[in-house]
């Protein structure tokens, strides 16, 4: 491995954290409804077919992974993606495993 390629401990750490948040169904199938904008939990329990109490589950750890954002407006909070890395990440994860044939 050259030198100039290995990438650093705290570099690996974060990669594995947004790798870990994208690493359940559930989680990508949140995330694909984010991608038109920010939802609220209700609306995205309603989306997905789960549970609040999951969708929310499931969304802590996309925030712990950095994968999404919220803000607060009284009592409801809206989710949406943290940026348009997620955007461009998600959109290669769906172009791979599209392309890979079953």
């Amino acid at each position: 491995v050259v030198q100039g390629q290995l990438v650093s401990g705290l570099t690996a750490t974060r990669m594995a954290q947004a790798f870990r948040g994208l690493s359940d169904p559930s989680r990508i199938r949140i995330l694909s409804t984010l991608l038109d904008g920010e939802m609220c939990v209700f609306d995205l329990a309603h989306l997905v077919q789960m549970t609040q109490s999951a969708v929310s589950h499931q969304l802590a750890t996309l925030r712990d992974s950095g994968l999404v954002k919220f803000r607060k407006m009284g009592r409801k909070v809206y989710y949406s993606l943290e940026d348009d890395h997620v955007l461009s990440v998600y959109k290669i994860a769906l172009d791979y495993t599209s392309n890979r044939g079953a």
